[in-house]
């Protein structure tokens, strides 16, 4: 949208038109970070409905699309956090760690991969390396300093690193 409107003045019709550009590529996104497809949507759902609530401030932003995404990754990892602290706890509880699968087999799973880091390391390295947004974008959206969006990338790529590397099959002959 940046900074043009749609209609005359009808916020309801604004958003609804920023919602269908934008909709599929922050689906996409939130997917990416984590969690079901309803769930994200859920999340994204929220985001445009408080996006709705403020229209009359952030239909002035230059670029309306990037704090509805901010909303939504920040909700999504939020609500991450919790589901891994509930999954701990019910471990402890039963008296055996949380199960965490990893990549199987030869195949290269960059979900699963994924699935393994921080939800906060997770949504920097998507927005950083998917959405190929940079490192100061990314902490204004977060609402933290670049030096964090550095740490957990960094953190994010050395836990990855072994998860993603592709190992050579040896031929026999």
């Amino acid at each position: 949208m940046r900074g043009v409107h749609d209609s005359d003045g009808d916020p309801a019709a604004d958003v609804a038109a920023l919602y269908r550009r934008t909709w599929p590529r922050l689906i996409g996104l939130l997917v990416s970070i984590g969690g079901s497809r309803a769930d994200v949507e859920e999340v994204a759902q929220d985001a445009y409905v408080k996006l709705l609530g403020r229209w009359d401030s952030i239909r002035r932003y230059d670029d309306p699309e990037a704090w509805v995404r901010a909303v939504a990754v920040r909700t999504l990892v939020s609500r991450l956090r919790r589901q891994q602290v509930a999954t701990r706890a019910l471990a402890k509880l039963r008296g055996r760690p949380a199960a965490v699968e990893g990549p199987d087999g030869d195949a290269l799973d960059v979900a699963a991969a994924l699935a393994r880091i921080t939800p906060e390391q997770r949504a920097v390295v998507v927005l950083h390396h998917v959405m190929d947004l940079p490192v100061e974008q990314i902490a204004e959206e977060l609402q933290v300093a670049p030096g964090t969006v550095k740490s957990r990338l960094a953190r994010a790529r050395q836990a990855l690193a072994p998860l993603l590397t592709v190992k050579e099959v040896s031929e026999h002959a």
